[in-house]
């Protein structure tokens, strides 16, 4: 069961992300359309885990790989969003979010 801290964090990383991505990766993906769709965090905040869905779908192993190389800079940008409000980065982990394809 999440906490409300987890649950509070969870939305503020999550919010934040899609910000980072829409503003500065919009074009990095191309012809894929990437949405991250939940986070979930650990309970001492050290970890994000980012779920992300792509389409189209075989597309998801170039845009994961492109994620990849992106994620520190990806965490640096985040850490100067919620530096105020978070003491800790949390490491962030990109899965695929597939519960489009499964259903």
């Amino acid at each position: 069961m999440d906490s409300k801290r987890q649950h509070k964090y969870a939305k503020l990383f999550l919010k934040d992300l899609a910000e980072i991505f829409q503003q500065q990766y919009r074009d990095s993906f191309n012809p894929a359309f990437v949405t991250l769709t939940d986070d979930e965090v650990s309970p001492d905040l050290g970890i994000a885990s980012v779920y992300v869905s792509v389409l189209p779908i075989s597309e998801k192993d170039r845009v994961l790989a492109s994620i990849e190389n992106k994620k520190s800079h990806i965490s640096g940008e985040l850490g100067k969003r919620i530096g105020k409000q978070a003491r800790i980065v949390p490491d962030l982990r990109f899965y695929l979010d597939d519960t489009e394809d499964n259903a």
